[in-house]
């Protein structure tokens, strides 16, 4: 039997944010076990925890959507972090947690304060923009939206990509977001063209710099309640509209409030005048549930 722990991420309250299993002792666990796995949680990512091979690193993990494999994902690695640096601390306390992830090195800071506790992590792999003229009526058509909802100012749908790749698609209000829904047979067709499995909406939101939405039923998740690689990669985007000036650049996103999950994620771009140097993402996570899994 192998010990799991689930834990809401990017919240700190129970019950809200996006759902993770944290599965130990998972070394001999083969790829196929581990996606069995996953699909057995069905959350959107299950994150499996190995002994590191470089033993000066806390951990070796693997990330599954419930159809597969990624390199790496940003609400496990603040859940994992979290997870792992609450096992082996009481009381307040900062530390680092290192994880080895199929996309690279991911140091994140933990630190606790009472009954606060968050984690920071840097990106592992600068974003960088792919495509920037999609069909901005596909775009429309496949979100059930009205061409001009798409876009506000400056921002304009294009793909960027981090490790993962994302379509990030601009709306006009909070009210679009809300009323976005994929629809077929567009959004195959948009997926497709974009080369991607998700898109991230995002609009200025009213207790926060952004909110946004993300979607992605191809990868057997039809809405996120919270993606912290989207939201690490949504530096690229913002970069590319003016938005990140030289220096560092603190922002805060909502997102999964209309799936009654609400979340919030911090962002943090560090940026000169040629571009991004370091992209950070910040969270907390509550504790849920803890059990034994039968080995598939």
């Amino acid at each position: 039997m192998l010990e799991f722990h689930t834990l809401d991420v990017f919240t700190e309250t129970a019950f809200a944010g996006n759902p993770l299993a944290v599965i130990l002792g998972a070394d001999t666990l083969t790829t196929a076990e581990m996606q069995t796995i996953a699909r057995e949680f069905n959350l959107s990512e299950t994150i499996f925890v190995q002994a590191p091979q470089d033993h000066a690193h806390t951990a070796r993990v693997r990330i599954f959507f419930p159809t597969a494999e990624i390199p790496f994902a940003g609400h496990p690695t603040v859940g994992c972090a979290i997870h792992l640096a609450c096992a082996s601390h009481t009381g307040d306390f900062e530390t680092l947690i290192t994880l080895e992830e199929e996309a690279g090195l991911v140091p994140v800071t933990v630190t606790r304060h009472g009954p606060h506790i968050e984690a920071e992590f840097t990106a592992p792999v600068l974003p960088f923009p792919v495509k920037t003229d999609l069909p901005v009526d596909l775009i429309a058509a496949s979100l059930g939206l009205p061409l001009p909802q798409i876009g506000f100012t400056d921002h304009r749908p294009a793909t960027h990509q981090g490790g993962p790749r994302f379509l990030y698609v601009p709306v006009d209000s909070l009210g679009t977001l809300g009323q976005a829904k994929p629809r077929e047979p567009h959004w195959s067709a948009l997926m497709a063209l974009a080369e991607v499995d998700s898109a991230y909406l995002y609009t200025p939101g009213e207790s926060c710099d952004f909110q946004a939405r993300m979607f992605s039923p191809t990868a057997g998740i039809a809405e996120d309640p919270a993606t912290g690689s989207a939201s690490a990669i949504l530096a690229s985007q913002l970069w590319r509209t003016g938005v990140i000036a030289s220096g560092t650049t603190r922002l805060t996103l909502r997102q999964g409030v209309e799936m009654g999950r609400p979340s919030q994620i911090g962002l943090s771009i560090n940026a000169t005048a040629e571009g991004i140097t370091a992209v950070r993402i910040k969270g907390s996570a509550v504790p849920i549930s803890s059990g034994h899994i039968r080995r598939p």
